[in-house]
């Protein structure tokens, strides 16, 4: 339970888009980061929910909630450290954003300790990565077949899993873009511009252009 009063901006993630359609991890989230707001003068500004895996570094709500941070000088309160990220290079840039983060689950953890647990979270995910790796290397070795029959099956899910990663990207910039147009931007030029000054990448990576930003807006009609 916190003890400072203020103003804070909650983030909440899921993987999944059947969780965040279902409330899965949503519902225990909140109520993690409403305990810990409890009982203090404190004033929840605003909520931001992605719809993300934890890989991804591109989190356009998560920038608008940094945003909305230094707009009402508030600060960012997530349920747990992973809810953020388990990549050491994000938690760095996120720190040199200048917002101040505090999780729920370890509200007393410093900046040292942040920077070990997602390095840690990190470490893990890259030994499953390279376990997974050598067993279907060594399945191979052992002259198992990968893929097979069902290949055809397993690049038509991939198409659609690409499909449907594009659909999460969208669903999630699409608000951000509209609070960039609701501020003035009313070209898709300008918008595009507005989204490149605050760092947030397309979901491949690159720079943003006009045509993108309609894409996204398309993709909402």
């Amino acid at each position: 339970m916190t003890e400072d009063g203020g103003n804070w901006v909650s983030y909440l993630r899921v993987s999944t888009d059947r969780q965040g359609q279902s409330g899965l991890g949503l519902d225990a989230q909140r109520a993690a980061v409403l305990a810990f707001l409890n009982g203090g003068k404190w004033a929840l500004e605003a909520e931001f929910v992605e719809i993300e895996s934890g890989r991804r570094s591109d989190r356009p709500q998560l920038a608008a909630a940094l945003a909305a941070c230094k707009k009402h000088r508030a600060k960012l309160v997530v349920a747990k450290l992973d809810r953020l990220s388990r990549n050491v290079a994000f938690i760095s840039r996120l720190m040199e954003s200048g917002v101040e983060f505090v999780a729920a689950d370890m509200p007393h953890a410093n900046r040292l300790t942040v920077h070990i647990l997602a390095a840690v979270a990190e470490h893990e995910r890259e030994t499953i990565s390279t376990r997974t790796k050598a067993a279907l290397a060594a399945a191979k070795a052992r002259g198992r077949v990968l893929g097979g029959p069902k290949i055809a099956i397993a690049r038509a899910l991939g198409a659609a899993a690409n499909k449907n990663a594009a659909d999460r990207f969208a669903a999630n910039i699409l608000p951000l873009i509209r609070q960039i147009q609701e501020s003035g931007a009313k070209s898709l030029r300008a918008v595009a511009a507005v989204l490149a000054a605050r760092g947030i990448a397309t979901a491949r990576g690159g720079e943003w252009s006009a045509g993108q930003v309609a894409n996204i807006l398309r993709r909402s009609t």
